[in-house]
């Protein structure tokens, strides 16, 4: 079952962290980071949008690895995240924390593959483009319990240059 979420992505960014993370995400933005649209931390995650709006987030709490459907979105990403507290939380990264989005996960370590789409609409709108589902930036977040492993980047999407 699936949680929706309108959320903003200040600073081109969404958070994921455990519910007892300080959450301090302001050393994982590198070059090679921002193109790879995900910061990793032990117990927090940034995944990166394409938009300085609102995107659309979907949750997806799973018992085990999903399926590949790759084709249907524009860029993915993996990491692992250590939920110690059996808590994850999503947010924008100016979201006022007491008031995030909370799931009950197994305690200890959990993948997470965030997906993104409709990236070529919203960056054209912009400013706009959380107006119409057509042009809003849509993500969708999988977490499942599985042990650690190292960030991938499945799928790569690139910004237009004009």
């Amino acid at each position: 079952m699936a949680t929706d979420l309108k959320l903003f992505a200040d600073y081109f960014q969404i958070h994921l962290l455990d519910d007892e993370s300080d959450g301090d995400l302001s050393d994982v933005w590198t070059e090679q980071t921002v193109l790879d649209g995900l910061g990793v931390t032990e117990d927090a995650l940034a995944v990166g949008t394409a938009v300085n709006v609102n995107v659309a987030v979907s949750v997806h709490v799973l018992a085990a690895q999903p399926e590949d459907d790759g084709d249907d979105y524009d860029h993915i990403v993996e990491a692992s995240l250590n939920l110690a507290s059996g808590r994850l939380v999503v947010l924008g990264c100016t979201d006022y924390f007491p008031d995030a989005a909370r799931f009950a996960m197994p305690a200890g370590w959990t993948r997470i593959r965030a997906s993104r789409r409709n990236l070529a609409a919203a960056v054209l709108a912009d400013i706009d483009s959380d107006n119409t589902p057509e042009t809003t930036e849509q993500l969708r977040l999988q977490a499942w319990p599985a042990p650690y492993a190292e960030p991938q980047i499945i799928k790569r999407w690139e910004r237009p240059t004009a």
